[in-house]
């Protein structure tokens, strides 16, 4: 079983890597940066609805900040959702969060709309390399797309992925009795596949969420990520599998008991079928991700030297030995895996 007991070292946004964000529209001018946001005064303990602890607190600033700071924070929403950098005047901030826990000690900012009280959040981090390059790759490469937006001073604005908390998910809806066992099951070997396929790492169970749909018959169920710190960043091949890590045993239980192994295998061609298509339609600009990643290494080089040669013994090829960074682990890892739906 897998286990991560360091803080992943923080990787600095190259300005080749910031370059290639403006061109795709992820970079603006933010009216609040993360820096700002730091400036709280105090903070309390935030619970959960069943009273429980979380790793969250909410914050407070002095009142002449939070004036300021407030119609900032509802801009850079509109900003977020429309395209437009307005303070929109029907929406206020009614909480800021600030998380300790996480690797890029993130704000919650909760907005509320004033004339029928529905809510929202979105997420501003300190970017990291690794991170944006996640972001990136899942856009372009998952089902899912992802809406955020970079300050060129390394604030990162991410929008809210809605869907139960896999944790949470497991303790409370796996032994319910109404659960598609099969579905989920389905789901999850997909999602494994898709985090092997473009080496996204430590994927426990809180960090992604189950998304539930009710079809007109059933309910489908998708596993999104919802933590992309460690895209390409560990040494150890076991770690860009979900089903390594003893938080997601429950969930790997149930695949065994309602997949064979044909079934899986078919599972995992489809789903790389369907990243092979979205490879193709986005391939200039998966490329020129890429061209950031290869030339501007800021990984342990010792993790690479690891994983290109556990992926070179999992792949039976000598084809990684040659790969000095990164970038060129997953460019060449894509490339094996789909292998013949690229052509």
């Amino acid at each position: 079983m897998n286990e991560i007991t360091r803080r992943k070292n923080f990787l600095p946004v190259t300005g080749e890597l910031t370059s290639y964000l403006d061109q795709f529209g992820r970079c603006h001018a933010l009216p609040a940066t993360y820096g700002e946001l730091r400036g709280f005064s105090d903070s309390y303990p935030l619970f959960d609805k069943d009273g429980n602890a979380t790793h969250w607190s909410s914050v407070m600033y002095p009142r002449e900040v939070q004036q300021q700071l407030h119609p900032k924070l509802t801009s850079i929403y509109s900003l977020l959702r429309t395209g437009e950098l307005l303070a929109v005047p029907h929406l206020y901030i009614e909480r800021v969060d600030f998380c300790e826990f996480g690797n890029s000690r993130p704000f919650r900012v909760r907005v509320v709309n004033q004339y029928n009280d529905n809510y929202d959040h979105f997420y501003v981090k300190t970017a990291d390399a690794s991170r944006v390059y996640g972001l990136e790759l899942e856009h372009l490469l998952s089902p899912n797309r992802i809406n955020y937006l970079m300050h060129r001073d390394g604030t990162l604005v991410e929008e809210h992925i809605a869907g139960v908390p896999g944790d949470a998910f497991i303790r409370d809806y796996l032994g319910r009795p109404e659960l598609n066992r099969v579905r989920l099951a389905k789901e999850f070997v997909k999602f494994s596949e898709r985090c092997f396929i473009r080496l996204l790492g430590d994927m426990r169970s809180y960090n992604y969420v189950v998304d539930m749909t009710p079809d007109f018959e059933e309910v489908q169920y998708r596993v999104r990520a919802i933590d992309f710190d460690q895209q390409s960043y560990e040494g150890r091949k076991s770690l860009y599998l979900p089903q390594f890590f003893k938080e997601n045993n429950p969930v790997v239980q149930l695949c065994s008991s309602c997949l064979n192994f044909p079934t899986m295998k078919q599972y995992q061609e489809e789903e790389r079928s369907l990243i092979s298509r979205r490879y193709l339609s986005e391939h200039t600009r998966i490329q020129a991700l890429l061209r950031c990643m290869k030339r501007n290494a800021v990984e342990p080089f010792e993790k690479v030297v690891q994983l290109r040669a556990e992926l070179g013994q999992f792949h039976n090829t000598h084809l990684f030995a040659a790969c000095q960074n990164m970038g060129e682990i997953v460019e060449r890892n894509l490339d094996l895996m789909l292998g013949r739906h690229l052509e």
